[in-house]
């Protein structure tokens, strides 16, 4: 009887390991998956910073205010918009007051624009959000951002000063990259 206890407790014993080391493996892979969708959000962030710099860098006098009627936002009340809604989704990393924010000149919106995704990345660096998934926050304010972004690239456009073409599967987007000094076009589009 006694020998036969003891095969019975290291059996349990064995079972028992082999659950906990399958609950460490399933939160090691959580943990793992987690952080490859923090890493895919920070690049979409870089990606974000590099296209926002296309449309900020030399833009000219008259970009900022560019009017062109139909209720189509200025392009500073686009890059404050954008700092919004990057700012909506900070909030679920950090708490804020309102995600509203008064309207500035157009080179301390684009220090906020900054600003906003630094601070975006370092969360993403360091936590999870709240009461949101990280794919939500892709669909909803990142993507958002972006769209954007392409309203205020199409309006260089109409201000009389295009950026110039690119491919940007070839683009030199870093994760973390998120101010105003990107790279030079890697494979500029002729």
């Amino acid at each position: 009887m006694f020998g036969e206890g003891i095969s019975y407790f290291k059996r349990a014993s064995i079972q028992l390991c082999i659950i906990i080391i399958k609950k460490l493996l399933n939160l090691c892979s959580y943990t793992h998956i987690m952080s490859d969708k923090n890493e895919v959000l920070r690049h979409f962030l870089a990606s974000i910073a590099y296209h926002a710099t296309k449309a900020l860098k030399d833009a000219p006098n008259n970009y900022p205010n560019l009017n062109i009627g139909k209720g189509v936002r200025t392009p500073r009340r686009i890059l404050h918009h954008i700092t919004e809604v990057l700012s909506y989704a900070h909030s679920f990393y950090e708490h804020y007051d309102t995600t509203y924010f008064d309207l500035k000149s157009w080179d301390e919106e684009a220090n906020a624009f900054y600003d906003i995704l630094s601070k975006l990345d370092k969360s993403l660096q360091e936590k999870s959000p709240r009461e949101v998934t990280e794919e939500q926050l892709l669909q909803g304010p990142l993507s958002d951002s972006m769209a954007h972004i392409g309203q205020l690239l199409m309006l260089r456009r109409m201000a009389d000063s295009p950026v110039p073409a690119e491919n940007f599967i070839y683009a030199d987007i870093k994760i973390g990259a998120v101010t105003p000094d990107q790279p030079d076009p890697v494979a500029p589009d002729k």
